[in-house]
This record gives C-alpha cells, sequence and structure tokens, in this order.
C-alpha cells in the first residue's frame, strides 16, 4: 500500500508514498520517503541499497539512513531518527506523513507526486517530489521542492540516485550531464542548475552482505522559501 507502481513492457516506476510505521513495526523501516526506484527491460537502473537484515552490525542502522535511499537529505539527517529499543533494535524515533498523493497513468504520460514532513520538526520544512516520465522519449524529469514557511539559515541538501553495481558511469566535460551504461543500455542523468557529482556506495542486494556501487547526487545549498530543484534522466 506504501508505493506507487506504475509500468508498461519496458519500464517500471516505483515510488514509496507510503507513511512510516508505528514505533512498534518500524524495526525493519528504512527511511526511504518518496525514495525511487527505475528498472529498464528487466534490469534495475536506479535501484535503492538494500537491507543489512544483521540487528548485531553496525550497516543495519547504516542501510536504514536517507543517504542509502533515492531520496532527498537535508544536513545529512535522515527522514526519520533511529533510537534502540528494548531488544536492541532501532526504531523510529518519531513516524512521517506522506500527504499530497497524486498519480497519473496515461499511454503518454506518467506522473507521481506527494509531500512528506519528515524534516519539518527539525528544519521546518516539507519535501515534496514529482516524477513525470514520458514513455515515447523515454525520458523522467524530477522535481524536488523544499517547502519553507521561514527562513532561518541556509541549509545543504543531497539528492541521492543509487546505480546497479554493475552500472559504468561517467561525467560529461561540462559536468552538466553524467553518462550511465548499463549493458546494452545508455541514459544521461542532468541537472542544470546545481552541482551533480558520482559518489561511490555499498549495496545491500545479497543477505548480510555487501558489494561496491555508485551514486549520482546534486548537492546545493537553499536559502529559498520555495526551492525546485529539477533533474532529468534521459535514454540514448
Amino acid at each position: 500500500a506504501g508505493y506507487a507502481i506504475l509500468k508498461n513492457k519496458n519500464i517500471v516506476l516505483v515510488m514509496d508514498v507510503g507513511p512510516s510505521p508505528i514505533q512498534k513495526f518500524s524495526k525493519d523501516y528504512q527511511s526511504g520517503a518518496l525514495s525511487f526506484e527505475i528498472i529498464s527491460k528487466d534490469k534495475k537502473l536506479i535501484n535503492n541499497c538494500g537491507y543489512f537484515a544483521d540487528k548485531k552490525n553496525k550497516l543495519n542502522k547504516f542501510s536504514k539512513s536517507s543517504a542509502l535511499q533515492n531520496t532527498l537529505i537535508i544536513e545529512d539527517h535522515s527522514s526519520c531518527d533511529f533510537i534502540k529499543n528494548e531488544k536492541s533494535e532501532y526504531v523510529i524515533k518519531k513516524d512521517l506523513k506522506v500527504f499530497k498523493k497524486d498519480i497519473v497513468f496515461e499511454d503518454n504520460y506518467w506522473k507521481i507526486s506527494a509531500s512528506h514532513d519528515g524534516y519539518y520538526r527539525k528544519f521546518n520544512l516539507l519535501h515534496e517530489r514529482e516524477i513525470e516520465f514520458y514513455p515515447k522519449q523515454e525520458k523522467f524529469i524530477g522535481f524536488d521542492k523544499l517547502l519553507r514557511k521561514k527562513i532561518k539559515k541556509n541549509i545543504k541538501f543531497d539528492i541521492r540516485f543509487h546505480l546497479n553495481p554493475n552500472t559504468k558511469v561517467m561525467k560529461t566535460q561540462d559536468n552538466k550531464s553524467i553518462l550511465i551504461e548499463l549493458e546494452d543500455e545508455g541514459w544521461r542523468f542532468s541537472c542544470d542548475n546545481f552541482d551533480i557529482n558520482i559518489d561511490n556506495g555499498l549495496y545491500f542486494g545479497n543477505k548480510n552482505s555487501y558489494i561496491d556501487n555508485q551514486n549520482i547526487f546534486i548537492t546545493g545549498i537553499s536559502n529559498n522559501q520555495t526551492e525546485s530543484i529539477k533533474w532529468q534522466i534521459t535514454k540514448i
């Protein structure tokens, strides 16, 4: 119930538009509000980093963090804080709500949009995300918005796009685009107004083990009441 899934014969777009569970049911929750995945011809192009299930290992808590999901992170904080319960399991301190959900699914146009309040208490802001897909052009356009009533100080944001471990990536010379190669497919990631870079990460796709992967990330500083970050992923 927490996921919106749109698909045709080539592409699957999945977005987490559900609220967090209540605390007592949150021992396996990962703070991935509004995170998304893209599957192209049965291959994961954009995928979250998976879950490290062994609760005695520090990687368990790490794999729950928002930085390991394909979503926006404020000041290196996750959208939910975690605390230990009496069984030494990490559970969420306070739940978050998702609202303003909207889904459009037509032959030539898809859209999923929603907002969450996970950063409201700490930073007085809401995160709103909209992802559009144009099937004929095989083009995704994303908008991540930070909505604040009062500007108390500048805040740093990052948006992560984790990639399949089999993916090859390369930044273009103009620093405006990143080329993604996944087996026989090529895609271009771009963001005009903010810095984009490639980072190394960990992928927990197999139970209690990890391999290296890479992620694309957008980073910036916001001091506006409404900050809109537009990005694009296009098949080439």
